[in-house]
């Protein structure tokens, strides 16, 4: 949640100079801390971080107001894009589109020249000439990549392509995408980029469009910069709640944001985090999960408030109850440890906790107090909450 200012606009409120040289800094450093390992197959990833890092910290020495933009379009060509462009290659792979997934290697090969991409573009045309019934000299490679394939894509949830929390694919490193070419191995990919669609997250998509909804009533309502017209829309003032008894502020600051960048960043938070954990525990117990962490968020503030423990403040956005959201993961994988991959999605939700509490350090305006307390109230709703009996006969249906 952001705190508005006592008086006056808050256009400059969402630095996005800070936002992006934060995530300068720290996605390199969690590239880092995953490829730093023996072998040369993250090789590539380790030089690119590298990269990023330098250029943000030569950024901040010589054009200290600018270096996060600088780092940011850094980290963002290359580390987002290869990461997201060989994800997509795996998922071509999957279907069998060799010159496709060929082709993206080849472009991706601009911004991330590693051996890992040269041995995948080898290893496509080879593919691809099979494919099209023409004589390929190397046939055994291509078999034993095959076999390499069949061992990854033999996991109980099919492949890596999505590991949610949080997309771990956003670490990053994966050696050759993670390559797919085998029947059984398109077969499970093709259920798993089936059950990634938006559309099959009916709550988490409602959640996006009555945010958005919301934010373009503030727009229409008039001047939506001024915290008066925010505080008569429904922004959370702790005294107004306990003084005056106006408890329904509890629930409308919620979907209130105080600009685009805040109502970006919430929404694509509730994209990644949403989909994999109402696929999991359904619509109705997603949407519960989802308000009880903002309920907990905002009671949470206001008793912290009244208490003394933190300063009085006027409170928008939904980031409570995202980070709800990551708790409530947390809480369903304590309890139902047989779910793939829980140990290693805790691990992940425990840097998400540990990335957005440096945030909320670092940043001026963030409510640490409402996303920790929105924190709590996910995790036991995610504790209390029973998966689907589908879920349960189906483990892939946990892949996202």
């Amino acid at each position: 949640m952001k705190e508005l200012p006592a008086s006056g606009g808050f256009g400059d409120m969402v630095d996005l100079n800070h936002i992006f040289l934060f995530i300068a800094v720290i996605s390199p450093l969690l590239v880092l801390a995953r490829a730093w390992r023996p072998g040369g197959a993250y090789h590539g990833w380790r030089i690119a971080a590298l990269i990023v890092l330098a250029s943000t910290a030569a950024s901040w020495v010589v054009f200290r107001q600018q270096a996060g933009y600088i780092g940011g379009g850094a980290w963002f060509a290359l580390l987002f894009i290869p990461a997201v462009g060989l994800r997509k290659v795996t998922e071509l792979a999957a279907q069998h589109r060799y010159r496709s997934a060929r082709r993206l290697a080849a472009t991706l090969q601009i911004l991330h020249p590693s051996s890992e991409l040269r041995e995948q573009l080898t290893f496509f045309r080879a593919l691809e000439s099979r494919q099209n019934g023409e004589n390929a000299v190397s046939l055994p490679p291509i078999q034993s990549g095959i076999r390499e394939q069949d061992r990854l894509v033999s996991r109980p949830t099919g492949s890596r392509l999505d590991q949610s929390p949080a997309s771990p694919s956003s670490f990053y490193p994966s050696p050759c995408g993670e390559r797919v070419a085998s029947t059984e191995g398109a077969a499970r990919l093709r259920r798993v980029r089936r059950h990634r669609r938006l559309w099959d997250a009916p709550a988490v998509l409602v959640l996006i469009f009555l945010n958005i909804a919301v934010f373009l009533f503030e727009i229409s309502f008039g001047d939506w910069t001024d915290p008066g017209i925010l505080r008569q829309l429904g922004a959370l003032d702790p005294y107004a709640v306990v003084v005056q008894g106006e408890y329904w502020r509890l629930f409308t600051a919620l979907f209130l944001h105080a600009g685009f960048a805040h109502l970006f960043f919430n929404l694509f938070a509730l994209y990644v985090l949403g989909p994999p954990l109402e696929r999991s525990i359904g619509a109705l117990r997603f949407a519960a999960c989802y308000l009880i962490s903002g309920f907990g968020s905002s009671a949470g503030v206001v008793l912290l408030t009244m208490i003394g423990f933190v300063h009085a403040a006027q409170l928008v956005g939904a980031s409570g109850c995202v980070m709800g959201i990551a708790g409530a993961w947390a809480g369903f994988l304590l309890r139902h440890q047989h779910v793939p991959h829980a140990r290693q999605r805790l691990t992940n939700i425990a840097m998400i906790v540990v990335i957005q509490v440096a945030f909320d350090l670092s940043t001026p305006q963030v409510s640490m107090a409402a996303h920790l307390c929105g924190l709590i109230a996910g995790f036991f709703a995610g504790l209390a909450i029973a998966p689907k009996k589908m879920s349960l006969k189906s483990p892939a249906r946990f892949v996202q």
